[in-house]
């Protein structure tokens, strides 16, 4: 029962990361053989957790494609309901959008210390390491790793505050500074983002230029 458990946790974590896989694609990432992918894949859909679609090729057999549900996106972290972007939105309308502006800077201002506390490290890549722990730990589901020449590359492929940052672009200009801040380079680009389409959210970080 605890391997079914953990079987599945990993299915919806691969589903979420790369939205949508085949049979075989699951089965090479889990090491588990096709029939017990295929069981655990139509417990999910019984869950209404997963989706399938057929996929037609011009040549050899059709692929089955499967995708997270909204129930299954509802398995994974979200700090923030819609009940939170009303308030955020009565809020506006008693107090105009720079009372909106003054909530996230006052947010962004709380983690820069609390993440400050933890990211002590001299070596940017040490820095990086310890940012994305802590979004993983706060549920934002992040990888990252070092590119060419000296860049950084973080992806997060869940965002806790999604319907926020979906109606207020502020959230997402906050988290950007906020990054800069405790990464101590302003040398960040967010070259995707979740509230704008993307599949996830991809910063590129690399040091910064101090050379006037």
């Amino acid at each position: 029962m605890k391997k079914t458990a953990s079987t599945k946790d990993e299915i919806l974590h691969l589903l979420k990361r790369y939205k949508k896989m085949s049979v075989v694609d699951l089965e090479t990432h889990l090491e588990i053989t096709g029939m017990a992918v295929r069981r655990h894949l139509n417990n999910l859909e019984n869950e209404r957790m997963i989706q399938s679609e057929t996929i037609r090729k011009n040549m050899g057999r059709p692929v089955q494609l499967y995708s997270l549900t909204k129930i299954g996106e509802g398995h994974f972290p979200k700090s923030y309901s819609n009940m939170t972007v009303e308030f955020l939105e009565d809020i506006e309308a008693m107090n105009g959008p720079e009372m909106i502006d003054v909530l996230f800077q006052n947010r962004e201002t709380r983690m820069e210390a609390k993440y400050k506390a933890r990211i002590e490290q001299n070596d940017l890549k040490d820095r990086v390491a310890e940012l994305a722990k802590i979004q993983n730990e706060n549920g934002y589901m992040v990888d990252w790793e070092e590119k060419e020449d000296g860049v950084y590359e973080l992806i997060e492929y869940n965002c806790p505050i999604f319907e926020v940052a979906r109606k207020y672009p502020k959230a997402c200009s906050c988290e950007q500074s906020l990054f800069q801040k405790v990464l101590q380079t302003d040398e960040i680009e967010q070259v995707c983002c979740m509230s704008k389409g993307g599949d996830h959210c991809k910063y590129l970080i690399k040091v910064a230029d101090n050379h006037e």
